[in-house]
């Protein structure tokens, strides 16, 4: 998995760092920009934007390690408030760039909904560690990471719209949105479902109520 994530990472800050650092293919399926868009803000924010979310991939994959919470809990921790500040650095910069979200108001209040929610989960997750709650707080830290694939799942789903289905890209992408915010919100229930049997032996185990 971390292989997986590091390839997307790196594909990721390639295509839109260096490959097309104007976004200009991106920004192309735009329509009906807002008077207060700016490109060069804009852009500015979106390399902060991606380069948090992909810092919040990583930091986030790597603490779900039970050999790293097990060897090295300083780490865990250290981690840990790095991803929290990674997803409070994305969700600020999703707020200023929602107004001008392609497809317009009905994806801008999509993407403001998960600007509220995934940090609230994330901080949730947080607080449920610092109670020694650590089945909990496993718990939201699933809810909370799974969003990190929010841009892969949008842009999958926009694909098999616009190439299969024949749907205008505009359409495609709203589709694509609200279908992401669906499969992840299923698929962190699904996972700590079927996990969870697993993680409380793992952590009846490894003594992690001394946990902090």
């Amino acid at each position: 998995m971390l292989i997986v994530i590091a390839v997307y990472v790196l594909y990721t800050l390639f295509e839109n760092l260096i490959l097309d650092p104007q976004s200009t293919s991106f920004l192309s399926h735009k329509s009906h920009l807002r008077d207060s868009f700016h490109l060069p803000v804009w852009l500015k924010v979106m390399y902060v934007h991606i380069v948090a979310a992909c810092l919040a991939m990583a930091s986030g994959a790597v603490n779900f390690s039970s050999a790293l919470l097990t060897r090295s809990r300083k780490i865990h921790r250290f981690n840990g408030w790095l991803y929290v500040v990674c997803v409070l650095i994305v969700t600020l910069s999703s707020g200023y760039m929602a107004p001008h979200s392609t497809g317009g108001k009905a994806v801008s209040i999509a993407f403001n909904m998960v600007n509220m929610y995934w940090p609230a989960a994330t901080v949730i997750s947080v607080i449920k560690a610092r109670r020694n709650q650590f089945i909990k707080h496993r718990n939201w830290m699933i809810r909370s990471y799974l969003f990190c694939f929010t841009n892969l799942f949008i842009h999958v789903i926009t694909f098999v719209c616009r190439s299969g289905f024949g749907l205008p890209y505009d359409i495609s992408y709203t589709m694509g949105v609200y279908g992401a915010i669906t499969l992840i919100v299923l698929a962190a229930e699904c996972v700590i479902h079927f996990t969870s049997r697993k993680a409380m032996d793992f952590l009846h185990t490894a003594g992690a109520s001394r946990f902090r």
